[in-house]
């Protein structure tokens, strides 16, 4: 897995101006951001009284919101300054350092969430990470992972040369150097693991995995 903390680690200070903002490269992104932790939200709800699970926490968004809802949350985040800055949101959250091939948890959980941030890790990676994720979840339990992917390699293709047009450089390098999959490679994992799929595109580059756990892991 690529050490990408040296990048969040001068982000954390604008990072929520560059989700929350419509004036940068990043916009479309970004888009309906709101929306998209909602929707995440709204799916494990029924996991409330249960402990979630959120990987990648940045500067807390996500967990902030499931608190509000009324979940527990565990928080992981490999970035320094990204943990200091969510601990000024979460005082209800646990906030521990790890990332999504190490998780320090021993206990089982209802829900495992992720928004943004499963595109640092490799086709592979992301294999085994699923791996580690469903070992920590209960029958029944879900996983959401909202994050850019696409739905066709010549669609990828056609987004990339839009950014290149529009000039728009970060958001070019990081479509360029991170790991966004194709909507079946992804869905093949989760597949590969028993799980229930659902999906829903939420803006021209975010889709959200919905998935469930069956009860006992074995086909109905």
């Amino acid at each position: 897995m690529a050490n990408f903390n040296e990048i969040f680690d001068v982000w954390a200070d604008n990072y929520d101006e560059t989700v929350y903002s419509s004036d940068h490269e990043y916009k479309e992104v970004f888009e309906n951001y709101e929306g998209i932790l909602e929707e995440i939200a709204k799916y494990i709800r029924d996991k409330r009284d249960g402990i979630t699970l959120e990987i990648g926490v940045g500067t807390g968004n996500l967990s902030k919101k499931l608190v509000e809802n009324g979940h527990y949350v565990v928080g992981i985040e490999p970035s320094k300054k990204m943990r200091e800055r969510a601990k000024s949101k979460l005082t209800k959250v646990v906030l521990l350092e790890g990332d999504f091939l190490n998780i320090p948890l021993y206990n089982k959980v209802d829900s495992i969430v992720a928004s943004y941030a499963f595109h640092h890790l490799t086709l592979e990676e992301k294999r085994k990470a699923l791996k580690l994720m469903d070992s920590l979840l209960k029958d029944g339990g879900k996983i959401v992972i909202a994050d850019t992917m696409f739905i066709s390699q010549s669609y990828k293709e056609k987004i990339i040369k839009e950014v290149e047009e529009l000039n728009a450089v970060n958001l070019l390098n990081d479509l360029n150097r991170e790991y966004y999959e194709l909507i079946e490679d992804i869905v093949g994992l989760f597949k590969e693991l028993n799980f229930f799929i659902t999906l829903k595109q939420m803006n021209k580059f975010v889709w959200i995995i919905f998935a469930q756990k069956k009860e006992g892991g074995k086909d109905e």
